[in-house]
């Protein structure tokens, strides 16, 4: 037996065989599906991580426990938790500098080598969810990406407006110019 919950808020964890847990995914992995295999992250309940960028740099964080997926206690039937209000902050939070430099200066060049994407065609705005990982055996913090949004992302920190009105005066110059 497995349990199972769908994403959606509303959605109440079940239980079912494995054999009928795949039958309800298979959808998921045929044809055009989408599926990805994302390892099992205990830190979950935590809370998550959401760094804006405008350009290529981070503008600003969104701190919120978001435990939506997390197990609800067995038999209980009960729906997923809300999530608590995300917390803004500027890009100055001193405890995910970290995570803020890795981004910058390792993760978002590698994605743009790996997409062939120039830096003047990213999108004006997006934010990437991370998920607090494992910490190794020096006690380091480890983050997981979640997902990476591009569309609808607001709302956003204040911190990001005048970067982000900076960059799209900046972009409309360069397509008047071209």
């Amino acid at each position: 037996m497995v349990r199972v919950r769908h994403a959606p808020r509303g959605s109440v964890q079940r239980e079912t065989t494995f054999k009928e847990m795949v039958g309800l995914m298979a959808p998921y992995f045929e044809g055009d599906g989408h599926m990805i295999d994302q390892e099992w992250q205990p830190r979950l309940t935590e809370g998550m991580v959401r760094c804006y960028l405008v350009g290529d740099r981070v503008a600003g964080f969104g701190l919120q426990a978001v435990n939506a997926l997390y197990p609800a206690p067995a038999g209980s039937g009960a729906e997923a938790s809300t999530p608590s209000t995300r917390f803004y902050h500027p890009a100055d939070l001193s405890h995910l500098q970290g995570l803020k430099q890795q981004l910058e200066d390792e993760w978002m060049p590698d994605l743009q080598r790996t997409l062939g994407v120039p830096g003047d065609q990213l999108p004006l705005l997006r934010d990437c969810d991370f998920m607090h990982g494992e910490r190794p055996p020096d006690g380091t913090e480890r983050y997981v990406l979640c997902e990476i949004n591009v569309s609808s992302v607001a709302p956003f920190p204040d911190s990001a407006i005048e970067r982000l009105v900076t960059a799209t005066a900046a972009r409309l110059e360069r397509m008047r110019a071209a």
